[in-house]
């Protein structure tokens, strides 16, 4: 798997100077179609290449990776010495004269060196190509007959349209285990009371505990359900802000400056006056239960805490008289299981079931061998040769202890994947144990590692995308959270099939976690994990052990000045959310000498720590940076960079200047520019940014706000692949940019505040947060003819008339509407029988004014969910008349319900609530 990656990644550096548009050295064209030859031929040996080696190492394997990597190390080692040099010269020849005197010795010395490294570039690639040679040659003798040739680039149409199946959580159990919960759950004891499930891992700990949770009579019994991950490695704090955050329906943005202590209090004091259902997931000490269960108040209210553990001893101290000790499947629920996975809704062909009874008793009624084992057997052929040869392999591992069991049948798992796929598996392994892993950064660490190789002229990240996907529908990684339009937006992993990934990535040398032992040695690991709370001399250290170190992934620890990294490509030390208070990641000077950088996400106390240097990244990808308070402007240089794929900038203020209209650089690749201040989107802007899928953009009226269309937003239409628009007004009077704001016929979602003309028709998602007096309605009706609008989020909307009456065939594509403090809107009304006909989610929040919704949005037969909070009563007095008019059509069990927040004591609201109709108290 390493070498593949090894491989791929080397092709992404030949492709990427050949393609650049000025690389910072030039290759012999000999050796490139040399190099191109056997690297074509060896992945195309790995693709069909079954290892005869299980548990160590393959030796032609480790052969092939390391000749990639010593090509990876000659080419990008004269790299930075040709930039070095390059440096060295400028400071030679600045500021005394413009040109060097070629008969002074150092320029004559400077342009040996030259010479000299051109000469080992040569000879050094030359080696490759020869070693390669033989090992192409020694892959070619093998007895070919006996590898199992297969087209592993099966298509992805049907991985991803079972994706959504959380196959995960398909686990059966009888219905005394699941009622045996409820009762305690539902329990006439007023105590507070804490219930234990116990059980090896992959048992169903947390699957049991998210069906009883999700249960209706659960959701209607208690006030606040709130879910928490604890795992070996807990961070209090953090646990006590998802709790906080889950409880009280606020953001982390907004909890991002509280303390621990004061989290705590916060959650206590929010759940003093009501019943509460607490699940603590993944318990592994009494010392994490005692520091966080002490803000859980004994308030005789029939609260309940579910805490699932793999440690039985634990039961005992949280309750002395309860605990589910969690039990294998039986057989017949096993098979039932396992057919739910392979075949779905349909039944196993009579000829398969036979064997494949087989097969799930070597599952031993673990249900998450069960879920990966048909995982497997549902991506390959269902014919009886193809299933007997997994059944042998699963029954020579028949005499193992249950774990070291499990750990087999997941090792047979990672095993049956493609060869392509096994990378951005393993790299699961990069992240905290039970951290939910957030889609976009997980895509973006994939392309920017090097290891997705190019195919069928799809862009790098849709690629990703389709990985992901086959991934999930593998049952090796799990949906975390989605999206208000059902998009994945988290991700994670069990914690075996992490251990999994951890173990072979030692093995394989594919990374390496700092505190941890390498088989491989120190100094030829090519990434390096920082586990959270490593010391910082630990990981100085290693790092100084490490030369050859081409990432470094450290979403939660130090990362300190390491003088020999140039080779460094991915630096990623960074996270969405993070307490802000912590300091711990912050990257100083060094970053300018990290030439051959393609990934740099990193919070930093100045920006010129990264733009001093900045066009000697030559190969600059994705950068992404946190800088709380400070104002910055980009260099020019900036707009000479096309192999920038995603900029983006949070807490702080990052400015664009304006490009030149001589020397056009075409930004091909560019997708995502977040975080930009008072941007202008002029013509030569739109020159350079074609492709552009993703804009973010805040307006603090820094200049030309008094002229009409100063900034250009007219020219937005003109952007034609732009699908998500966030646009921010943070200035008293904006009048006159809101009106010539326009769009392209591409984007999916959007939310919007201004008047003017809207000339274009083809939103997804665009985001426009305004402080500022516009009205809505005339806007609305073009908005509304947007065709593939599918989010849209409207915050301090000015409705001039204090009406919005809707008309047929708006909104056509509509998943997610939100309305956010347009407090002049008072009546919503709708002329046609036919609004939102796709609409599943409304959120309508600080509504004050707001008397009246369309009664036609409970006829909407994809509605899933109306929110509420902050509102006039006749709104939700209108709300529970939807409710009881569609109980009279459909009878009780509605497909949406209405969740109505108070903030305040409110018996008229209170008394309103009932099945499908939901009041929850958060004062």
């Amino acid at each position: 798997m390493a070498a593949y990656a090894a491989l791929v990644s080397l092709m992404h550096i030949i492709d990427d100077l050949e393609r650049h548009h000025s690389p910072p050295i030039s290759l012999n064209k000999q050796q490139v179609q040399s190099l191109t030859e056997n690297v074509t031929y060896l992945q195309e040996f790995l693709e069909a290449y079954i290892s005869p080696v299980s548990d160590d190492a393959d030796p032609l394997e480790m052969r092939i990776a390391d000749a990639a990597y010593a090509a990876e190390d000659a080419i990008e080692s004269h790299i930075v010495a040709k930039i070095q040099l390059s440096r060295s010269r400028e400071a030679y020849n600045s500021p005394v004269s413009d040109e060097a005197d070629p008969e002074d010795p150092k320029t004559v010395s400077s342009n040996h060196d030259d010479d000299d490294e051109e000469m080992n570039l040569f000879q050094d690639v030359q080696n490759v190509i020869q070693e390669m040679d033989q090992i192409k040659s020694l892959a070619m003798q093998r007895n070919t007959e006996k590898v199992v040739l297969h087209d592993t680039r099966r298509s992805f149409i049907s991985a991803s349209s079972s994706t959504e199946k959380n196959n995960s959580g398909m686990v059966v159990w009888s219905e005394g285990v699941v009622n045996g919960i409820l009762e305690r759950l539902v329990s006439d004891q007023r105590e507070r009371q804490v219930i234990p499930i116990t059980g090896m891992g992959g048992i169903g700990k947390t699957t049991l505990a998210k069906t009883v949770y999700s249960k209706k009579i659960i959701e209607q019994r208690f006030d606040v359900r709130a879910w928490a991950t604890i795992s070996q490695q807990y961070n209090t704090r953090e646990i006590l802000c998802e709790l906080v955050s889950q409880a009280t329906n606020k953001s982390k943005e907004q909890l991002s400056e509280k303390s621990e202590d004061e989290l705590g209090l916060e959650l206590y004091q929010y759940l003093s006056r009501r019943r509460f259902l607490i699940v603590m997931d993944d318990l592994w000490s009494i010392d994490a239960w005692d520091r966080i269960q002490r803000f859980f108040p004994e308030n005789e209210n029939y609260s309940r805490i579910i805490v699932t553990t793999r440690l039985s001893h634990l039961s005992s101290q949280l309750n002395n008289n309860f605990s589910l000790q969690m039990e294998f499947l039986d057989e017949v629920r096993s098979w039932e299981l396992l057919s739910k996975i392979v075949f779905g809704v349909g039944s196993c062909p009579h000829k398969l079931e036979k064997i494949g009874k087989k097969i799930v008793e070597n599952c031993r009624g673990l249900p998450l061998s069960i879920v990966v084992v048909g995982g497997i057997l549902r991506n390959r052929e269902h014919t009886l040769g193809v299933w007997e040869s997994i059944r042998k392999n699963l029954a020579s591992e028949v005499n193992l202890e249950n774990d070291k069991h499990c750990m087999k049948l997941l090792k047979m798992s990672y095993n049956h994947l493609p060869v392509y796929l096994k990378p951005c598996f393993l790299y699961m392994g990069v992240f905290e144990e039970d951290d939910l892993v957030r889609v976009s950064t997980l895509l973006k660490l994939w392309v920017s590692e090097g290891f997705l190789k190019p195919m069928n002229g799809k862009s790098l990240e849709t690629i990703a995308i389709e990985f992901l996907k086959d991934l999930i529908d593998r049952n090796l990684i799990l949906v975390g959270e989605v999206g208000s339009t059902g998009n994945i937006k988290w991700v994670k992993i069990h914690d075996l099939l992490r251990d999994l990934c951890l173990n072979q990535s030692k093995k394989d040398g594919f990374y390496h976690v700092i505190g941890q032992s390498s088989p491989r040695g120190m100094s030829s690991q090519r990434r390096v994990v920082i586990p959270r709370n490593t010391p910082k001399k630990k990981v100085l250290d290693d790092l100084q052990s490490m030369p050859r170190a081409r990432s470094i992934i450290s979403e939660y620890g130090r990362v300190p000045r390491i003088k020999n990294s140039g080779l460094l490509r991915t630096l990623h030390a960074y996270r969405k959310f993070r307490y802000s208070g912590d300091k711990s990641y912050v990257v100083k000077s060094l970053v300018s000498q990290y030439v051959n950088l393609r990934h740099l996400a990193v919070k930093v106390g100045s920006l010129s720590s990264i733009f001093t240097s900045f066009t000697r990244f030559w190969n600059l990808h994705i950068l992404i940076f946190s800088c709380i308070g400070k104002e910055f402007t980009a260099p020019a240089e900036i707009w000479r960079m096309p192999q920038l794929r995603h900029i983006e900038m949070t807490k702080g203020r990052f400015y664009l200047p304006e490009p030149s209209s001589d020397d056009v650089v075409v930004m091909e690749n560019l997708l995502v520019l977040k975080g930009i201040a008072d941007f202008k989107c002029s013509e030569e802007v739109v020159k350079r940014i074609p492709n552009i899928k993703k804009l973010e953009i805040m307006y603090f009226g820094r200049g030309g706000m008094e002229q009409d269309d100063y900034y250009c937003l007219n020219n937005i239409k003109r952007l034609c692949k732009l699908e998500s628009l966030h646009v921010q007004y943070s200035v008293a009077d904006c009048r006159a940019a809101p009106y010539a704001l326009t769009f392209p016929q591409s984007l999916k979602k959007l939310t919007l505040v201004m008047n003017g003309g809207f000339e274009g028709q083809s939103l997804k998602k665009l985001t426009l947060f305004m402080n500022g007096g516009f009205e809505w309605e005339k806007m609305l009706e073009k908005i509304g003819a947007l065709p593939f609008l599918e989010k849209f989020k409207l915050w301090f909307g000015c409705f001039g008339t204090g009406k919005w009456e809707m008309v047929e065939g708006q909104f056509p594509s509509l998943k997610y509407l939100g309305l956010h403090r347009c407090c002049s809107l008072e009546h919503w009304t709708a002329e046609s029988n036919s609004i939102f006909p796709r609409l599943e989610k409304l959120h309508l929040d600080g509504m004050l004014a707001l008397k009246e919704i369309p009664t036609q949005i409970g006829d909407i037969p994809t509605l899933q969910k109306i929110w509420m909070r902050d509102y006039d009563e006749s709104a939700v007095m209108c709300a529970k008349e939807i409710v009881e008019e569609q109980v009279e059509l459909q009878g009780e069990d509605l497909p949406f319900r209405v969740q109505v927040w108070l903030s305040c004591e409110n018996e008229a609201v209170q008394s309103l609530a009932g099945p499908n109709f939901e009041v929850i108290c958060w004062f």
